[in-house]
């Protein structure tokens, strides 16, 4: 693993306040509305972004486009708001494409004081899949696998703070896999299903097909709080597993340029939304715990994971600079 330069990703709660006004909430939005994703169709964060789309489209009174830009370690999709520099693009991603950037890359390949939170949506359901006929139920049934043959299976990585997540425990619990790395979940998560790949930590969204379809089998959630739609998948704690601890978190960022009298606006209509009983249970049925949230308490969950990825990148012999 490489050694790493600032760790500018803390700039994210600084800029959340500080960015200049560029529309006023009372007329915003004035044209079409593009939410990015840094995943490919499919995603949770894709099915969240489509379903939130239409019902904001009718509120907005303008068209809301997602926009699928995925691969590059989410730097397209990134760069692609930053670099529009306005009010109606968005970025919408899961906080893990990019909270382990500064861990990854030793020269930041953008400055995320350029970015700023805008809604915390959901909490997405991130699982340990395996191969349904791989012959393990359970993580400690896995890691004896894995011991009974070092080097031998694999495992997908999509690079962010998941494909780190993993990694870290591999290490804590003295285990041997082979990394293989991928663009995109949506591929990861079927070569799982194919048994070329022994085992992938994403978005249960993702996997929800082939686990239907009995070709995959999720061993454990990594989020603090059990599921309660999926009541009988453990927690990676209560499978007696904290290192592959980690909640997954979807929300809505902007370039620095959107004001906050209009990320406010965003945050609010998002939690309307949300509320809708007719969303609650499409959202669930993709493992998404809705959980909307403010600008502030966005930027807070944010801080939290990041400090939280830091740990993992300590596990791992990773030292981000002071900043």
């Amino acid at each position: 693993m490489r050694r790493f330069g600032v760790l500018a990703l803390a700039l994210l709660s600084f800029a959340a306040f500080t960015a200049p006004a560029s529309s006023q909430a009372s007329d915003w939005p004035t044209r079409n509305v593009r939410f990015i994703i840094p995943l490919g169709p499919g995603s949770g964060a894709d099915i969240t972004a489509r379903i939130l789309a239409e019902k904001l489209q009718g509120k907005w009174g303008q068209s809301v486009v997602v926009e699928n830009r995925a691969g590059g370690d989410a730097i397209l999709a990134i760069n692609a708001v930053i670099s529009a520099n306005d009010d109606h693009v968005l970025l919408f991603a899961p906080a893990s494409t990019f909270t382990a950037h500064p861990l990854l890359h030793e020269k930041m390949p953008y400055n995320p004081a350029d970015l700023v939170p805008i809604a915390r949506v959901t909490n997405t359901l991130i699982a340990l899949g395996v191969p349904g006929d791989l012959g393990v139920s359970s993580v400690k049934e896995l890691a004896a696998k894995i011991k009974a043959a070092p080097g031998k299976l694999n495992y997908a990585s999509v690079t962010g703070a998941n494909d780190l997540l993993f990694a870290a425990f591999l290490k804590t619990e003295g285990l041997d896999m082979t990394r293989v790395p991928y663009k995109d979940p949506v591929t990861a998560i079927n070569d799982v299903a194919e048994g070329r790949i022994q085992a992938f930590v994403g978005a249960y969204a993702i996997m929800r097909p082939r686990i239907d379809a009995g070709k995959v089998k999720v061993i454990a959630l990594t989020n603090v709080q059990p599921a309660e739609m999926l009541k009988s998948i453990p927690t990676a704690a209560q499978a007696g597993y904290k290192s592959l601890e980690l909640d997954g978190l979807v929300g809505v960022l902007g370039p620095k340029s959107v004001a906050p009298a209009v990320r406010d606006k965003i945050a609010a209509d998002i939690r309307d939304m949300l509320n809708d009983p007719a969303i609650n249970p499409k959202l669930a049925a993709t493992g998404q715990v809705v959980n909307p949230g403010s600008p502030a308490e966005f930027t807070a969950a944010l801080k939290e994971q990041s400090d939280k990825v830091v740990e993992i990148g300590k596990v791992l012999g990773i030292k981000a600079a002071r900043q």
